[in-house]
């Protein structure tokens, strides 16, 4: 895992030396090993900070040339075919210095092009290609979105990076403003979704995305991956054939994901995901170090849940419990370390989870994120699937449908998103812990925008399997991003890799195999899952709770982070910034100091972009 920076320019000239390397620094708990710079003296720079992997010699280093010098690269993730795409390149007489996935990468651009490599690679990356010969610049973004890439275009020019602030801070973009509509939408998604940069000019590649310029500075955007909105024709409805399935991809995608020349290690929390990560990797690394963060809150810890998986799987278990003191010594560096507003207050287990992790030895750890999105594992899907039978209930009769049902029986067959025009809002709208009425009072404005989101361009299904797959693409786009930032910039502040072994390609690929209906049935979440879980770990402490490191904020807030947060929202240059209320946020700081109202979604997300605000100063 590394950090990486370019520029690549129509006009003008390129930013000096010096204020490049301070922005390629930035990265430097992304690639703390080595660093590295290229141009071509014209138009094009990149630079690189290296976490050392896979071949821990300066061969491995980057940017990194083909052999026969038309693409330079840099690149930050990990390939996790490489050596089977290596044996068709020896096969094409390609010689290597390295026994890094990086040389075989770029060289796989040279002999096989841009399209056909990307279909053949499986792993997560960002990269920064550069073709000489049609004098143009590519940044490509892993299939999942595991990966962060930014960038933002300006006059022609372009420059690009693993963090935003690279972005923000560049000559070319640092007095900037504020995209007001980001910053709405910031506040209804708490996180900046792609392809929005919260201050004009400025974007992110999304999961799947070419993005190229080229040298007369036009830009084009093109898909070359996309999460399909429906199964294929190949639907696996057996049960037994269901698990087994899964059984061997998932012991094959966590066994490539071992691969690498530093110590590896797991998360591991009480649920159905980790400890499946866990078992696998265990089973291919015995004795592997698995980790675990708990809280002061017995509604959220699962420690001892944890333990019971790891004394079951075999691993070397470290757990840690987190109070508010805890988040306190800590909460500043992880604001320092998202450069970029985001509210999901799991970042701060997330965090420490990540310390204990590195404290202990481990550089590369395996996650056992996407499996909710994959198999169907949210309360959210039975939120919108419980109001289908009800379709039929003409529009201008739901309210009162809805009022009735409300009366008599406490929603129990209709709930609010039965209001919603579509399925797709009423999913985009469970998502948003802060109304559109809040909003309105808290940044003085008579309207919200409402930017459209890539996640929610599904249309009504006409069948529930419909719905759950078109809800499936919505949290694949959506709610799992949120997750896959919170954990790279947490994990990247320890300088720690983590890898996702159910984002693997060819494991997305086989889990869209699944029938739906073996995964989500009446309500029951991830099914096929715990059956997988079952069959390894017999005694598996499966409980129908969904914890995950889980943090008692509403608490805290009232704690030990009480001053810190509040000193940050009330600041004047924050108020002033973005023409927020004080009045309105001493109301909303109020009803949640005194416990009359659960405030905490509301003042972390304004936390969380004051905190951005001051540190985009510095």
């Amino acid at each position: 895992m590394c950090g990486i920076l370019g520029e690549f320019i129509s006009s003008g000239s390129l930013t000096n030396r010096n204020t490049f390397t301070k922005l390629n620094n930035l990265n430097y708990h992304r690639g703390p090993d080595m660093e590295g710079y290229w141009t071509n003296e014209a138009n094009c720079q990149l630079g690189f900070r290296r976490l050392s992997i896979l071949d821990l010699s300066v061969e491995g280093n980057q940017p990194i040339q083909s052999n026969n010098g038309r693409f330079t690269m840099t690149f930050n993730g990990e390939i996790y075919n490489f050596l089977t795409i290596k044996k068709g390149l020896l096969a094409h007489g390609i010689e290597f210095k390295s026994t890094s996935d990086s040389e075989v990468l770029v060289n796989a651009f040279q002999v096989f092009g841009i399209t056909k490599t990307l279909d053949m690679i499986d792993g997560m990356f960002a990269i920064g290609l550069y073709d000489s010969v049609a004098d143009t610049i590519y940044l490509i973004r892993d299939f999942a979105g595991i990966k962060p890439l930014f960038y933002g275009v300006k006059n022609g020019n372009i420059v690009f990076g693993s963090r935003y602030d690279q972005v923000t801070k560049h000559p070319n973009f640092i007095n900037n403003g504020l995209d007001e509509a980001v910053v709405h939408t910031y506040m209804q998604s708490h996180y900046l979704p792609a392809p929005y940069g919260i201050q004009k000019y400025t974007y992110q590649v999304e999961p799947g995305q070419i993005v190229t310029v080229n040298k007369s500075g036009q830009l084009s955007k093109d898909y070359y991956w996309r999460l399909p909105k429906e199964n294929p024709l190949s639907v696996i409805e057996n049960e037994s054939i269901a698990k087994q399935t899964i059984l061997t991809a998932l012991n094959d995608a966590v066994k490539s994901e071992l691969v690498a020349d530093v110590p590896v290690g797991s998360f591991l929390s009480g649920g159905i995901d980790s400890p499946l990560i866990t078992y696998f990797a265990n089973k291919n690394l015995p004795h592997i170090k698995s980790y675990t963060i708990g809280s002061d809150s017995k509604l959220l810890d699962e420690t001892q849940k944890a333990k019971e998986y790891s004394e079951l799987i075999g691993s070397q278990h470290f757990v840690e419990q987190m109070k508010s003191k805890h988040a306190a010594s800590i909460l500043e560096d992880c604001m320092n370390n998202l450069q970029e507003p985001f509210a999901d207050f799991s970042l701060i287990p997330t965090y420490y989870v990540s310390k204990i992790a590195k404290d202990n030895g481990s550089t590369v750890v395996l996650s056992g994120d996407g499996a909710d999105e994959l198999f169907f594992g949210y309360k959210r899907y039975e939120s919108i699937l419980k109001n289908i039978p009800y379709n039929f209930i003409p529009k201008p009769l739901r309210y009162t449908a809805y009022g009735m049902d409300k009366v008599l029986f406490k929603n129990k067959h209709i709930n609010s998103n039965f209001l919603k025009d579509t399925y797709a809002e009423a999913h985009r709208a469970l998502h948003s812990r802060i109304d559109d009425t809040t909003l309105k009072r808290v940044f003085n404005t008579s309207t919200v925008a409402r930017l459209p989101m890539p996640a929610y361009t599904y249309a009504n299904g006409a069948t529930e399997t419909d719905i759950l797959q078109a809800m499936r693409y919505g949290e694949f786009y959506d709610m799992m991003q949120k997750t896959l930032v919170k954990v790279d910039r947490m994990s990247m502040a320890h300088s720690i890799e983590v890898r996702v072994p159910f984002l693997k390609k060819s494991f997305i690929e086989t889990a869209l195999q699944i029938h739906p209906s073996l995964s989500y049935k009446n309500g029951g979440t991830k099914l096929i899952l715990k059956d997988v879980l079952r069959t390894v770990l017999p005694k598996a402490p499966i409980d129908k709770v969904k914890k995950g490191f889980g943090v008692p904020l509403e608490k805290w807030l009232r704690e030990q982070l009480k001053e810190p947060v509040e000193d940050a929202l009330f600041s004047k240059s924050f108020l002033t910034s973005f023409n927020i209320s004080e009045t309105v946020l001493q109301q909303i700081w109020k009803t949640h100091q005194t416990k009359q109202k659960d405030q905490k979604w509301v003042i972390f997300t304004l936390y969380s972009l004051a905190k951005w605000h001051e540190n985009l100063k510095r």
